[in-house]
């Protein structure tokens, strides 16, 4: 798509919600849903996570199973069959950059004589290599029918979630640990005002010695969250932003439903 729709770090469990990235083209509308990582559910907000993949499975004409090459790949043969897909799936072996050629020839082999596999197809999403490639394989395997959405329509979700999930991908970069696992974001203003959007935005965490930890001494590391996060929505909303952070003990908030509710899961 050429957009960041969705935050990204090395850390495992980045992404909590479905997001749906449009693309929209004179002969074809893809609409990609970008899930969470499929894990066994240790608290409701796995649980919710879990819902978001299974929901996507649901509705798909075609399922994009992706995969990095130096990844163990009997681990990810036993995760794909145990999805039980309905529909055609394209195993997707990435960072073939990272692989010499007999590697490369090693896996195809490997998933290609596997059930679930209608198409497999090796890129390198990082050099853009066989990007265009894949996207005419899934063109090809879509149903014909009529576009869901407007042409100029990216995404289904608002500017202010993105916001949150611009803030909490800082809390990713800067923090170890379990304190990305056990924060969220909760948007409570997005206000246009004639010069630049006033945004404020609390960060959840589960204990006091968390919060004090965002904090950081004099408050220095909640600031450094918001200066690397504003830029990321300026780049996002293509304009100014006056970012205000706050930070909120909420004991135990990935297993309560009502505050689960509240944050947007």
């Amino acid at each position: 798509m050429d957009e960041k729709l969705a935050i990204v770090s090395s850390k495992v469990q980045t992404t909590r919600h479905r997001i749906k990235g449009i693309v929209t083209e004179k002969d074809y509308q893809v609409i990609f849903s970008d899930t969470p990582g499929i894990i066994e559910p240790k608290y409701k907000l796995h649980e919710k996570m879990m819902q978001a993949v299974k929901s996507s499975l649901e509705d798909a004409d075609v399922a994009i199973l992706l995969m990095d090459i130096n990844d163990n790949w009997t681990t990810c043969d036993g995760v794909f069959s145990s999805l039980k897909l309905s529909v055609p799936a394209i195993v997707v072996i990435n960072k073939t950059d990272k692989a010499n050629a007999a590697k490369i020839e090693e896996a195809k082999t490997f998933f290609s004589e596997k059930t679930y596999c209608a198409k497999l197809v090796t890129l390198s999403a990082f050099n853009k290599q066989q990007v265009k490639e894949l996207l005419n394989v899934i063109v090809e395997m879509l149903p014909e029918g009529e576009p869901f959405f407007a042409e100029d329509e990216m995404t289904d979700l608002s500017e202010r979630f993105f916001v949150g999930e611009l803030v909490r991908e800082q809390i990713y970069y800067l923090f170890e640990d379990e304190i990305p696992y056990q924060a969220t974001v909760l948007v409570t203003e997005f206000k246009q005002k004639s010069s630049l959007v006033k945004i404020s935005a609390t960060i959840i965490v589960q204990r006091e010695t968390q919060k004090a930890i965002i904090l950081g001494e004099g408050g220095k590391m909640i600031k450094r969250i918001g200066t690397e996060a504003r830029k990321e929505i300026e780049k996002f909303l293509n304009q100014k932003v006056f970012l205000e952070l706050f930070v909120k003990v909420r004991p135990k908030w990935r297993e309560n439903d009502m505050f689960l509710k509240e944050y947007g899961y």
